[in-house]
């Protein structure tokens, strides 16, 4: 199926990580710079546009008016190791790569698209190790970054550390999926990770710190794209809608 949106391709020259970066930018098809825009930018970017189907999401919800304009922003990573350097907070290249999004890729984004320029209207959006990263920075930059969408984000004692120091963090609007069987996961850090007993501590943490929170518990779903998937309209729906 054809998409009615419009898919461009920006590459940042990144000072801080010391490689190219490219950014897929998906637009709406009633895209003009005469409206103004709420950016969501995703990690794992290409499974986002690929197993996601955010693109086609986005078509479906912008034509019944189901969500606020919004144009989504893709970032990839080069393999399994390069996205636990880049995502996680003990990662080597975690402290460069969130520069390089706070200080290169939002004011690149902020310059040719319309946007708002506003945290309230700019969302991070990540599964698993991604997830991590979109919470971490959204703890860190509240002001920047105001709406957040989190799936089976891999939470350990770092991640909840991050939460309980943060402060001002009222204004965040954060919505959070986890599946009841994700006990038993193998990921780049190790085999049979317990994603679902953390997930839950995070939720009690999230829940003492007063922001807008939404938290679902995803029956029998498991650590795959094929459940991610299927609660994405509504996550976008949640956070984005009118």
């Amino acid at each position: 199926m054809s998409r009615k949106g419009k898919m461009v391709e920006h590459e940042i020259n990144s000072t801080y990580l010391e490689e190219k970066m490219t950014l897929k930018i998906y637009q709406p098809e009633s895209f003009s710079p005469l409206y103004k825009y709420h950016i969501c930018i995703m990690q794992d970017g290409n499974d986002y546009y690929q197993m996601g189907r955010v693109a086609t999401f986005s078509d479906q919800l912008h034509d019944d008016a189901e969500i606020e304009n919004t144009i989504f922003v893709g970032i990839h990573y080069r393999d399994r190791y390069d996205r636990l350097k880049k995502y996680h907070p003990s990662g080597e290249q975690y402290e460069a790569y969130t520069k390089f999004l706070m200080k290169e890729v939002v004011p690149y984004l902020d310059d040719i698209l319309p946007t708002y320029h506003m945290g309230g209207a700019r969302a991070l959006m990540g599964d698993s190790l991604a997830g991590t990263l979109a919470l971490t920075m959204a703890m860190k930059y509240p002001n920047t970054f105001g709406k957040v969408i989190i799936q089976s984000p891999l939470v350990d004692e770092i991640v909840l550390e991050s939460v309980r120091n943060a402060t001002n963090i009222e204004s965040l609007d954060i919505y959070h999926t986890i599946g009841t069987s994700e006990t038993s996961v193998d990921t780049t850090k190790g085999p049979n990770v317990d994603f679902l007993t953390p997930n839950r501590q995070l939720k009690n943490l999230l829940e003492q710190k007063g922001l807008t929170y939404h938290y679902k518990e995803i029956p029998e779903g498991q650590h795959t794209w094929k459940y991610w998937q299927k609660d994405m309209i509504n996550a976008l729906k949640t956070i984005f809608s009118d």
